[in-house]
């Protein structure tokens, strides 16, 4: 199965220059935890609700900007990626979301673990997955 077939299409995103408010809204309303930072339609980055939390509010900084809490470290999958490929993708790079290109490096949608499991039904192997993706958080 591909990408293609379980992304979300035309996630909302945000802009670095938005705030931080923006992005906790649109997380709000679209139901998940994390957005996509895009610059020009390319993805530049992501922002989580954990960067918000860590990066901003627990440092009182309440009217800070995207670009004050994004992880720019971001990694991609392809449309034509099979849905194996991004599941061992997000186990070795231990993220539970991956933004979706075209072949031009525009945003097109975005993936997550569930989305695969749901989708999918492969319980096995998503289950091995988010032990690979937890793995950092077990050591701790």
């Amino acid at each position: 199965m591909k990408i293609n077939d379980v992304m979300t299409p035309n996630p909302k995103t945000v802009k670095t220059s938005d705030s931080i408010q923006t992005a906790a809204q649109i997380m709000r309303d679209e139901d998940t935890g994390a957005v996509p930072v895009v610059d020009g339609g390319r993805v530049t980055g992501m922002v989580t609700d954990r960067d918000i939390v860590i990066r901003a509010l627990a440092d009182g900084k309440f009217t800070a900007k995207i670009s004050d809490v994004v992880s720019d470290d971001v990694i991609t999958a392809t449309q034509e990626m099979s849905t194996s490929e991004a599941a061992t993708l997000m186990g070795e790079h231990q993220i539970r979301r991956l933004p979706v290109v075209d072949a031009g490096q525009r945003l097109v949608g975005i993936v997550s673990l569930g989305d695969l499991a749901v989708k999918e039904n492969r319980d096995n192997r998503m289950g091995e997955t988010l032990e690979n993706i937890s793995e950092g958080v077990k050591r701790h």
